[in-house]
């Protein structure tokens, strides 16, 4: 089915490892600035540590209307009752996992070449994308090659209105020139924690993109229709 609009919001919210606040304290303070999707992003965790953050997670998101997704782990989606769940190209077969979550969750995932976008197309399949990566990240391990704008271009017009957020390194002086290539938005992670700003950062990148011009093939993406020209 069709990601609602609102659900198409522009900044998809990671949570990190290894900051000095705990993952449901960087999901409410993402919150409270106004974040409203947030991905929880947890690597080697004990599935019980998991599953309570997940738990944790989910209720301040819910608290504050926000969309909460579980990166890589459909059971912990499910245990914890979240929105939805991430996949990158590695983990679980996306129509495996679509089988497992019914259609009421949300299932997105990773695309970085043109063999993934047309899997990613399959009917029935996912809710959205992850497109990149943008640039270089430390915090991706075993990192695709870099797409840039060349390499995400003909990706996105293979994904045709399927919604798609850039991942991968993005910076908040980024945004126009992403929201010029008509994604829906963009993940973003690292630069959200930068000098324990977290507030600060997340609206900076907000009004970013907001005073940036959004492409006319957004459209179908964005959920809202672009107007025609003035004659």
């Amino acid at each position: 089915m069709p990601l609602p609009p609102e659900k198409r919001v522009p900044l998809m919210c990671l949570t990190q490892d290894g900051l000095a606040w705990s993952h449901a304290e960087q999901a409410e303070r993402l919150c409270s600035a106004g974040a409203r999707w947030i991905q929880l992003r947890m690597k080697g965790a004990e599935a019980d540590v998991w599953l309570k953050t997940a738990c944790e997670v989910v209720a301040i998101s819910r608290r504050h209307g926000a969309t909460i997704i579980v990166n890589d782990s459909v059971d912990v989606a499910l245990a914890s009752g979240a929105d939805g769940v991430h996949l990158g190209k590695l983990d679980l077969a996306w129509r495996e996992a679509r089988a497992s979550l019914g259609v009421s969750r949300l299932l997105g995932g990773t695309v970085n070449n043109s063999a993934d976008a047309e899997r990613a197309c399959a009917p029935g399949c996912l809710d959205y994308v992850g497109v990149g990566p943008w640039r270089f990240t430390r915090n991706k391990q075993n990192l695709a090659p870099v797409l840039g704008t060349e390499g995400i271009r003909p990706l996105l017009e293979q994904l045709g209105a399927l919604p798609a957020w850039l991942i991968g390194g993005v910076e908040a002086d980024d945004l126009p020139l992403i929201r010029a290539l008509g994604v829906t938005g963009a993940a973003v992670s690292s630069a959200l924690y930068r000098e324990g700003r977290i507030e600060e950062n997340f609206r900076r990148m907000q009004r970013s993109w907001e005073n940036a011009a959004a492409a006319p093939s957004a459209a179908g993406r964005i959920g809202f229709p672009v107007s025609a020209p003035e004659l």
